[in-house]
């Protein structure tokens, strides 16, 4: 009798699941462009020359796969991976590298995010959104400070966050 209960409360549970739960068993996803990355990348690198400052940009996908990096001709060595890793970082956690330093600063539960490998946690990295879906990040290293950084990939954002949302 018990056992009966059980299955009778498994059978319930499972019709009453939400509705995401009873999704099919694949799914769609918008996805930029290499264009489009592109295109995102050069302006935050334009934004950049304008200041006088030599980055490298990197744009990754939603996945975190570079689809593009421009490293202007006189950046540091030091900015590609490190532009890359605010990018990944910025699309990996869905949130802005800057606001992450400060969500994860020691003492804090969430300190031990700054251990993951690749987890960039100064400002300058990114996510791309638009109309609700995430498409990427956007990571820029090589100006004077992160939030000269991050200004930078907000221009490139700003470039095709028109395109991404229709």
């Amino acid at each position: 009798m018990i056992k009966n209960a059980f299955s009778a409360g498994i059978i319930g549970f499972a019709l009453a699941a939400p509705v995401w739960a009873q999704d099919a068993a694949t799914f769609e996803s918008k996805s930029m462009t290499p264009e489009t990355a592109l295109q995102a990348a050069l302006a935050a690198r334009a934004a950049c020359r304008e200041s006088g400052y030599q980055v490298s940009v990197a744009v990754v996908d939603r996945a975190g796969l570079v689809q593009v990096l421009l490293r202007d001709r006189y950046a540091g060595a030091h900015t590609v991976g490190y532009a890359t890793d605010k990018a990944w970082t910025a699309a990996s956690f869905r949130t802005a590298t800057e606001e992450l330093r400060e969500f994860t600063e020691p003492g804090r539960p969430e300190a031990g995010i700054r251990h993951v490998a690749r987890v960039a946690t100064v400002g300058g990295g990114l996510p791309i959104s638009a109309a609700g879906t995430l498409f990427g990040g956007i990571g820029v290293s090589g100006a004077p400070g992160g939030q000269a950084d991050a200004r930078c990939a907000q221009a490139g954002i700003d470039a095709v966050e028109a395109d991404l949302a229709f």
